[in-house]
């Protein structure tokens, strides 16, 4: 896949975001919140749900985002990804987020590099097709794993791959449960997506093979 060697800053302020969810929205409501307290300077022009009837619909209406509903099970996957980043494009956003979305869609060469995934494990495990939500923390409690956390990285056209922006992990407790850990997770990853919003914004990305390298600001 292609990325920009760096990430170009955003030149006319606050960053345009694209938001796409699958879910309870919960990642959409955290930016809407730090984006109305003014602890992050950016403006979400388009949400994109890719099913109907999930918690972060309402959240969106309530916002007043503009929303586009594109049901994963009413298109190929060709024109599910096209009608996605179709919004997107029309809005003008920026920086695509996909916030727990669960649907596999193909970049489109004018927003290579410009899509962010939030994953709640330290890639390169517990990822890929399946991995998702309470699965991932199951399966790190099945593990026995002493460590997890939340990564954030450039979206390529497969499941939870792509250069890694930042990671921030949590400590695995004796006596965790699913809900427990993923409560933790969620708190990191409530600051690192924002963190690497400020990041891309600034141009302050650069990637050299799949490594991302954090630089000055131009």
């Amino acid at each position: 896949m292609d990325f920009t060697p760096r990430t170009p800053p955003i030149t006319d302020p606050p960053i345009r975001l694209a938001v796409c969810v699958s879910g309870g929205g919960t990642t959409l409501q955290n930016l809407i919140d730090l984006i109305r307290a003014r602890r992050l300077r950016a403006e979400i022009v388009q949400v994109v749900a890719s099913r109907p009837r999930i918690g972060a619909i309402p959240r969106a209406e309530a916002a007043g985002l503009p929303l586009s509903l594109v049901n994963r099970t009413e298109h190929s996957s060709a024109e599910f990804s096209a009608s996605v980043f179709d919004p997107i494009r029309h809005s003008r956003a920026d920086l695509v987020i996909l916030g727990g979305f669960l649907a596999l869609v193909k970049i489109p060469r004018d927003y290579k590099g410009r899509v962010i995934n939030v994953h709640p494990a330290l890639i390169p495990a517990f990822r890929g097709k399946g991995f998702y939500g309470a699965k991932v923390h199951q399966a790190v409690l099945d593990a026995g794993m002493k460590v997890s956390g939340c990564t954030v990285h450039f979206a390529d056209d497969a499941y939870d791959s792509g250069p890694i922006i930042l990671q921030r992990p949590v400590p695995v407790i004796e006596g965790d449960t699913v809900e427990s850990l993923a409560a933790r997770v969620f708190h990191e990853e409530c600051k690192a997506l924002p963190e690497a919003i400020e990041l891309y914004a600034a141009g302050r990305l650069k990637l050299e093979g799949r490594r991302v390298f954090l630089v000055a600001p131009l």
